[in-house]
């Protein structure tokens, strides 16, 4: 039950009584009506914007125009004020059985309370893709919950959803780490080895080289490189996405594809044949490609500028700021070519919305990209690129020391040990994924109100807490979800702290869906948080205040009502936390 899409109903019905009325012009357009909080929830329960933004249109007063929508809303048995305010913002206050209904809805619906049917096709999330050269470090960790947590959210919300990993497996870089794996090998045989600059150092590639030993003995020693390379390339690339993905799975994540960019061209046993010739073929079939000269990049000039003729797409023709080359000056094909082969790949696969989740530093890859998936797709797709910043990792304010293990960064594992997968996933979902962000090891595990991952998670063990407390109490009273829904009088929820929870549960529909819309997972934290205090808050007032206790062996009434919004808005804190892929527990231990 979504009250504020109910009450937009609601107010468009009124806007339309206005129009067959001759108060307002046939035509408005509407599209820009919402219903939303308030600001400040002393003003009502729900505000709406409809006589300021349609105004200039109706060429009316705002104000004018706002006092005769609430005089046609103050018509709903539903609505127990409709006053104007300011330029002409129209503020409801709505009668407590509407939000009686919501927690009747909560209680019946469960933790599928809140969850929409949004508009849209497929959606195909990449996330994490980390090169398979190495563990993953913090700052791949915060871009797998992102983006695992903006997977869970749009489906939620009612999008089809493909989790997607790219396997970086075609670069250069696969062939470093093949050299450096080579190289463990020939010290797992005995060789005293040193490692050149330039090659991986890390301890981790130790057991790649045992490996290689096990399933190939001494064989591949005395070999030239070009006979080797291959079979060492493919066992580390596979060794490290073994590791890559006992990693994501301790952090629970999970992904539907993983996605060979080797395959792109053909190789690595692919029978899809050359995609990326076949995209330069579509592309040159839309008349996209054409031979031509770029203007030197302004500032100083790089080092490998060449001023040649080459072959390039007409990205500027969807919003790109400069054409890009397409084939390299030795023929091969160009990082960007790749890129927008595997893009046109994931749009042909049926997906009508594409998001990639990366790092701070592709913050030019954004523009180029958009351009590419309109010119393949026809428009008919849309790509949102989603920008993680750094994680700056401390313990108790000082930063911490990089892994024995990595040689060069903190692994996300070392942190996933330390602190767990919950503290972990809630934090970096509690701040914007386009903010740096501070995660202190020392912080995220302390048990209080300063820690956010312990404060919600509290709040839901409360929920059992208290139900326990109940049963002891009043043992021969039926206190499951079906007795307080078919026998709790809500008339008995009155208390300004009862009022805000039932407004915070209400809320919850809302929240999901336009962080869904948004693709803003944080919002659910936020709101998880604030849910979470407004229940703790009630708690505390009982503490001093015994007729606001939760439970009451003296007042069956006041005790099976309060325990029916605290089932209900537990029942949203156990969504949310399902949806940013965090535990919710039923005690703290």
């Amino acid at each position: 039950m979504n009250i504020f899409a109910l009450f937009e109903t609601r107010v468009r019905e009124a806007l339309e009584s206005l129009t067959r009325s001759g108060r307002l012009p046939e035509g408005l357009d509407l599209s820009r009506v919402v219903v939303e909080p308030p600001r400040d929830p002393a003003h009502g329960d729900l505000a709406t914007n409809a006589a300021l933004v349609l105004a200039k249109d109706a060429k009316q007063n705002p104000k004018a125009l706002g006092e005769a929508l609430a005089e046609e809303l103050r018509a709903d048995p539903r609505i127990v004020e409709a006053s104007v305010a300011g330029p002409g913002f129209i503020n409801l206050r709505l009668a407590p059985e509407v939000f009686h209904e919501v927690i009747r809805a909560a209680l019946r619906e469960g933790e599928a309370f809140g969850r929409g049917n949004m508009p849209g096709g497929p959606v195909n999330i990449e996330y994490v893709s980390a090169n398979p050269t190495g563990p993953m470090h913090v700052g791949h960790g915060r871009g797998a919950v992102f983006g695992d947590a903006l997977a869970n959210l749009l489906a939620a919300a009612g999008r089809p959803v493909t989790r997607e990993y790219y396997i970086n497996d075609a670069g250069a870089q696969v062939d470093v780490l093949a050299r450096s794996a080579y190289l463990r090998y020939r010290e797992a045989l005995g060789e005293t080895i040193t490692i050149p600059e330039g090659l991986y150092p890390g301890d981790y590639l130790k057991p790649v080289g045992e490996g290689l030993k096990q399933a190939h003995g001494d064989a591949l020693l005395g070999k030239p490189e070009h006979e080797w390379l291959p079979t060492v390339r493919r066992f580390a690339i596979d060794a490290m996405m073994d590791m890559i993905r006992e990693d994501l799975a301790a952090i629970g994540i999970r992904h539907d594809v993983f996605f060979s960019e080797a395959t792109l061209q053909g190789g690595s046993g692919d029978q899809g044949g050359n995609r990326v010739a076949e995209l330069l073929d579509a592309l040159r079939a839309k008349g996209l490609v054409y031979e031509g000269r770029l203007p030197p990049p302004k500032g100083q000039l790089p080092e490998d500028w060449e001023d040649r003729e080459q072959t390039l797409f007409r990205s500027t023709q969807f919003g790109d700021d400069v054409d890009r080359p397409l084939l390299k000056s030795d023929g091969s094909y160009t990082y960007f070519a790749s890129d927008i082969a595997y893009h046109r790949d994931k749009w042909l696969r049926g997906a009508s919305e594409l998001i990639d989740v990366l790092g701070a530093d592709h913050g030019g890859y954004v523009k180029r990209m958009q351009a590419a998936v309109k010119a393949v797709s026809d428009g008919e797709a849309r790509l949102d690129v989603k920008l993680c910043q750094l994680v700056r990792l401390l313990r108790a304010g000082e930063p911490v020391k990089m892994s024995k293990r990595a040689g060069e960064f903190v692994t996300l594992r070392d942190v996933i040990d330390e602190v767990g997968r919950d503290a972990i996933r809630f934090m970096m979902l509690y701040r914007k994924n386009d903010a740096t962000l501070d995660f202190d090891l020392a912080k995220v595990v302390e048990q209080s109100k300063d820690n956010p991952v312990f404060y919600v998670q509290y709040g839901h063990a409360r929920r059992f807490s208290v139900l326990r407390q109940a049963r002891e109490a009043l043992p021969n009273e039926d206190f499951s979800r079906e007795g307080l829904l078919a026998d709790a009088d809500l008339s008995a929820l009155t208390d300004p702290g009862e009022i805000e929870m039932m407004r915070l549960i209400a809320q919850y529909p809302r929240v999901l869906e336009s962080a869904a819309a948004a693709h803003e997972p944080h919002r659910i934290a936020f709101y998880l948080y604030e849910t979470a205090s407004s229940l703790h808050s009630f708690w505390n007032k009982g503490k001093d205040l015994p007729q606001l206790r939760i439970v009451n062996p003296t007042d069956r009434n006041s005790t099976r009502a309060r325990l029916a919004l605290v089932e209900a808005l537990g029942g949203v804190l156990a969504s949310g936390l399902a949806v940013l892929g965090v535990s919710a527990p039923d005690e703290m231990r």
